[in-house]
């Protein structure tokens, strides 16, 4: 741990991240002084400003749930799977590009992809066989999105592992899903604050109490996002096998690691029942299998946990953003971005105008230098997780 703020708060802010943003730090606050929060707060080595909550942050709940201490991409996550691919066998750049552009052929990426077909899944009917479900939650979209990647820092890589062996890794979650369950009961919980005159340090932090019928629907359709993200990252994982297989017969799948970081769960700890919320964290109970990915360019890690406490058994996501895609775009040069993803296989800086104040810049919102050092972080959380396996990236694709 880094340090623990108090200065007069309600609760303590317990810290593994050594500098915080400022915008950051002030959200911190907001939770330290919200009336539904016990024990404390903690921030993760990859802590970073978000909507309401900081992503990166874990917070203990009475009887209460936070929408957007969850956050709009509910069920985000990781999964990777090990090969017995020795590493040199995909040492031709021009092989793996072959692997890279046969993956995208099959995997839709970007904001807005979707297969043509709709998509069949047992748990769509499962959700709508359920009490009061919503219908809302079941569209059109939803079922032509499922195995899909989406856009932002989502992204598919293969990876050569310290041990000298293949991996395959994906990052994604709940698509569009997960963004209008949070905005529909987001909704919903500032009214009941409002109702019931309830002070909130901030609006975006309104919460549902649990034994409310908003509060257990929220639940409800929470998980169900989380069970369509788990089911999205498989697909396209049994896509990316398909694929390799494909290129390469004799390999052998060895194991698969499948978890969410943006999600809440009751838990026990400090001897009661907690509703731990985790945006952009992962859990790390006692030997507890993790996944804490780089930025493109950068190392991964499989990691063990370690159960610690002081985290609410819980650890980083990622490596965090240093830096916002606006400046990023304005700031970075395509030549140093370049460099850094050297002997990689991945595509280019695409021209966006988003980011470029009505004029097309080179998209770099998502180049390695973006985000904090993710051998940094890992050594800030040392009594959280345990290193198990690094990996390196050798293709990349983002969304």
């Amino acid at each position: 741990m880094e340090f623990v703020k108090n200065d007069g708060l309600p609760l303590h802010i317990k810290s593994w991240c050594r500098e915080i943003e400022e915008a950051a730090m002030a959200q911190a606050e907001n939770l330290a002084r919200h009336p539904a929060l016990r024990h404390h707060v903690a921030l993760m080595p990859d802590c970073h400003c978000g909507i309401g909550m900081p992503i990166g942050g874990v917070i203990a709940a009475k009887d209460a749930v936070i929408p957007a201490a969850v956050g709009v991409d509910i069920g985000c996550g990781m999964i990777a799977v090990e090969t017995d691919i020795p590493a040199e066998k995909l040492g031709d750049m021009r092989f793996r590009r072959a692997i890279h552009t046969r993956i995208k052929e099959l995997i839709p990426t970007g904001e807005g992809k979707y297969h043509k077909d709709s998509q069949d899944w047992e748990g769509f009917e499962a959700y709508l066989d359920s009490p009061s479900a919503n219908p809302q939650f079941v569209t059109s979209l939803d079922r032509h999105n499922l195995g899909t990647l989406g856009g932002g820092n989502h992204f598919i890589e293969i990876q050569k592992s310290n041990k000298g062996f293949v991996w395959i890794m994906i990052h994604s979650g709940s698509r569009n899903l997960g963004k209008r369950i949070e905005e529909v009961y987001q909704e919903k919980a500032l009214q009941l604050c409002e109702r019931f005159y309830t002070p909130l340090p901030c609006r975006d932090l309104a919460f549902l109490p649990i034994q409310d019928e908003a509060g257990h629907n929220y639940f409800r359709d929470m998980n169900f996002a989380l069970k369509y993200a788990f089911e999205n990252r498989q697909r396209m994982m049994a896509k990316c096998q398909e694929v390799i297989t494909e290129f390469i017969p004799e390999v052998n799948f060895l194991r698969e690691i499948n978890i969410h970081h943006n999600y809440a769960a009751f838990e026990e700890h400090f001897g009661e029942t907690l509703c731990i919320h985790r945006k952009g964290a992962t859990s790390a109970k006692l030997d507890e299998t993790g996944i804490i990915p780089g930025s493109m360019g950068t190392a991964s890690y499989i990691v063990r946990g370690l159960g610690n406490p002081a985290s609410f058994t819980s650890c980083s996501h990622g490596a965090g953003r240093r830096m916002s895609r606006t400046v990023a775009c304005n700031t970075l040069t395509v030549s140093e971005c370049d460099e850094a993803m050297k002997g990689i296989v991945c595509d280019r800086w695409h021209p966006v105008t988003r980011y470029g104040k009505g004029k097309k810049v080179p998209d770099l919102s998502e180049a390695p230098q973006a985000y904090k050092d993710i051998e940094d972080v890992i050594a800030s959380e040392s009594d959280l997780v345990e290193v198990q396996v690094r990996l390196t990236p050798l293709a990349v694709i983002k969304g």
